[in-house]
């Protein structure tokens, strides 16, 4: 009996110790769980606190820009159609930047500085009657800006737009409203259409449209006659599935884009026509146009292979302005699916240019069927490895189009001496990139 006694009190002891083993690792793991989450807790509250304190010092450098002197400012006013119009009868000058990319964070601070230095620099020297921003104002992109807040961004370049005085708008890019970015495309809209924002012409646009901040800016002469239409698209994002954009699946225009911009210029041409008989003058077919968004046609790319296919030479359909494709792999990344906007563009024989950005190491301009595809110079510091000490690709595009329809565009580096900046411009390397490198890649 004693034997069975002494066994039975050890079977007792043994999952009496279990148990305590186990409370003691659950206490362990607690403690390793709760040491992580207050890292965790420590480590936002830090960085969110020096996010504001960079935020409110790039506000600060943004209110430091004087504003443009001009001896005669354009003031654009709303026409019976709800259209923001320039009444001219000279040359009007636009000046396209794109991907400023702006971080918004504090990681991003010392890079956002310098783009709003380059940009400055450039709006102050060119004194354009509007400038047209093709995307990617904002980079939110964690890892690089530090924030997750893409109005941090829209914030500081809004403002120093505002402190410059210049009137402007933009299309949205990929990066401006990331899946994980805080606020949405109407979101950051409806940041922008704030009364405080008086120099910025960024409208909804139509809501049955797809997209957000489609609209027509219209440059009139002094009878009344547009002279020039200026399309800005919203090119949309990632699509089948890419929602973080690691496989590079880019949007198209849509077709009910498509559709609002055949309208909208039938209603202009139409009222164009109307004046032009009141005055007993010969009327148009169509109005002259241009247009603006942030992805590529795949037009764009059609034209540059075609381009490089026969020998670097023109083609019957292909002719070569200027500038290099820079970037690598696909080297113009466009949309992955088709669209009909160049096809409706080349059918309907208004619009002569397309603007875009997005492949921010291409800076060429080459005409296809009769329409001029130009990349703009980009400005980004933050979002390719590097490129915040390479200077081949970064500056604007000049843009002017006179009163007769016809237009005329080039680019300009941000390292001119012309361009003087206000605080000193950071030290690159200006890489050469030929036209014979693409076929090397």
């Amino acid at each position: 009996m004693e034997e069975k006694t002494v066994v039975q009190e050890i079977k007792k002891e043994k999952p009496a110790k279990a148990k305590k083993a186990k409370s003691k690792k659950r206490k362990i793991v607690k403690g390793i769980f709760l040491g992580l989450l207050a890292v965790i807790v420590v480590f936002f509250a830090v960085t969110t606190v020096i996010t504001v304190v960079s935020q409110k010092a790039n506000i600060e450098k943004a209110h430091s820009f004087a504003a443009v002197e001009y001896e005669n400012q354009l003031q654009p006013e709303k026409d019976a159609n709800g259209y923001w119009t320039f009444t001219v009868d000279r040359d009007f000058k636009v000046l396209q930047l794109t991907d400023v990319h702006i971080g918004g964070g504090w990681m991003s601070a010392k890079k956002d500085g310098m783009a709003m230095n380059a940009v400055a620099a450039m709006v102050t020297a060119e004194k354009p009657d509007l400038v047209i921003v093709t995307g990617d104002v904002g980079y939110p992109v964690p890892f690089q800006a530090g924030t997750l807040n893409n109005k941090l961004s829209a914030e500081v370049f809004a403002e120093l737009m505002e402190s410059l005085g210049v009137y402007w708008t933009l299309g949205f890019g990929n990066h401006d409203t990331e899946a994980y970015s805080y606020f949405s495309r109407e979101k950051i809209a409806d940041f922008y259409l704030q009364d405080k924002y008086a120099h910025c012409l960024f409208e909804f646009g139509p809501e049955e449209v797809d997209g957000c901040g489609n609209q027509v800016i219209n440059v009139k002469n002094s009878e009344g006659i547009v002279t020039q239409s200026l399309f800005v698209f919203d090119s949309h994002s990632y699509v089948d599935g890419d929602f973080l954009g690691i496989m590079w699946k880019y949007d198209n225009i849509h077709e009910n884009q498509v559709q609002w911009y055949k309208d909208t210029l039938a209603q202009i041409n139409s009222e164009n026509n109307e004046i032009l008989k009141e005055k007993g003058l010969e009327e148009n077919s169509a109005v002259k146009s241009a247009a603006f968004f942030h992805i590529p046609l795949t037009e764009q790319k059609d034209a540059w292979y075609e381009y490089v296919e026969n020998g670097f030479k023109d083609t019957e359909e292909v002719k070569y302005h200027y500038g290099v494709a820079g970037e690598s792999g696909k080297i113009v990344y466009s949309g992955i699916h088709e669209d009909n906007l160049f096809e409706t563009m080349v059918e309907l024989g208004s619009t002569q240019a397309v603007f875009c950005g997005h492949d921010h190491y291409n800076n060429f301009s080459i005409e296809y069927k009769g329409i001029r595809l130009t990349y703009g110079m980009s400005v980004d510091y933050l979002a390719y490895p590097g490129i915040y000490k390479e200077g081949s690709q970064r500056g604007c595009t000049v843009i002017e189009f006179s009163p007769d329809g016809s237009f005329d565009c080039h680019p300009e580096s941000y390292y001119q001496e012309k361009y003087t900046a206000l605080y000193e411009k950071e030290p690159v390397q200006m890489q050469e990139i030929t036209q014979q490198q693409f076929v090397e890649k």
